[in-house]
């Protein structure tokens, strides 16, 4: 609807004074473009370190984990529902990983390869069971996403750390962490290479298969998308699997890039992810979102953690800051929704 609407008025765009072209952009482009740029010149200005290209790729990097993440919770809330147990599978993924390379690791001295193979593929199964188990509760029995991923976000991190006992697990091959921890290519971290990656494979999978359009029509309207013959059940299974899977990716280039498998690390994973889906103008109503959106709002989410840093505001400052954008986003795409009412009016 929106690119109509507005395409509408564009032509009577330059005619009109700078607040009504002010109100055009922000109704066409979002809020990211205008918190993007306050961003930018307040941490300039707080910092001369915050524009050279090493710290900015430093900021690729940092963001690299949280776009991986948000790109499966922009999956869950096109579907039209949410993942709040997203930090919980980072936990569970990079414990059991570290484990099991551990324990491999000791009963095979001098087959380090073989360990860091089966850690991953343990950590990649326990990732993806958590976001099965969320499909099933979903799809099958009908649980509102909100409680069901809530409730396994409690028994993942209270698993995560029973087998743990709050202990980080030492002892992970240095050959994994320098590999897809610190590695590097062409003088840029590996992470940025693996995240560029799966944007494109979930930009392919939204925009050019029938599952990408199926969890569009779920998100916008379930009845009509069954009375299509889409099966919403399947696709919302589907879709936290594909989230599950997603995040444990993250969770996996965390536990290198730490050297340890730690029980608490994606605490604050949730909020994020949702910050960098809404900011990128993912709806919370569900059937609108699109990748570039959602990787650019990821991206100014590190921007405004690095230069926090930099600027040495204190962490509990940050995750107030974090917060008050999401709030900020939220309400501003409230706004945008109601100047496109009156535009369309």
């Amino acid at each position: 609807m929106t690119t109509i609407e507005i395409t509408r008025h564009d032509q009577g765009v330059r005619s009109k004074t700078p607040v009504t072209l002010i109100k055009w952009l922000f109704v066409k482009l979002g809020v990211l473009p205008f918190l993007m740029l306050a961003a930018m010149i307040t941490f300039t200005l707080l910092s001369d370190n915050f524009l050279t290209s090493r710290n900015l790729i430093n900021v690729a990097r940092q963001s690299s984990y949280l776009t991986i993440v948000s790109l499966g919770q922009m999956l869950a809330l096109i579907s039209g529902g949410i993942d709040l147990s997203v930090g919980t599978t980072l936990a569970i993924t990079s414990v059991v990983s570290a484990m099991a390379m551990v324990a491999s690791l000791s009963a095979m001295p001098d087959m380090v390869g073989l360990s860091i193979l089966i850690g991953i593929a343990a950590g990649l199964a326990a990732g993806i069971a958590l976001g099965a188990i969320n499909g099933a509760g979903i799809s099958l029995f009908g649980v509102n996403p909100f409680m069901m991923t809530l409730g396994m976000s409690s028994v993942g991190f209270g698993a995560a750390l029973y087998l743990t006992s709050g202990i980080p697990v030492q002892g992970i091959p240095e050959a994994f962490g320098a590999i897809l921890g610190f590695g590097t290519f062409l003088g840029l971290p590996v992470p940025i290479y693996v995240t560029a990656v799966l944007i494109g494979i979930v930009y392919l999978l939204l925009n050019w298969t029938r599952l990408g359009r199926y969890i569009y029509a779920v998100g916008g309207n379930v009845k009509a998308s069954r009375l299509s013959g889409i099966d919403p059940g399947a696709t919302l299974f589907k879709t936290y699997v594909l989230c599950g899977a997603l995040t444990t990716i993250s969770g996996l280039m965390l536990t290198a890039r730490l050297a340890t498998g730690e029980a608490n690390i994606g605490a604050s994973m949730p909020l994020e992810s949702i910050a960098a889906c809404v900011i990128g103008g993912v709806s919370l109503s569900g059937g609108t979102g699109r990748v570039g959106g959602v990787v650019l709002g990821a991206i100014f989410i590190g921007l405004v953690q690095n230069g926090m840093n930099l600027a040495k505001v204190d962490s509990y400052l940050q995750m107030v800051a974090i917060g008050t954008i999401l709030i900020v986003a939220v309400v501003a795409d409230r706004i945008r929704l109601r100047l496109i009412r009156e535009m369309a009016s």
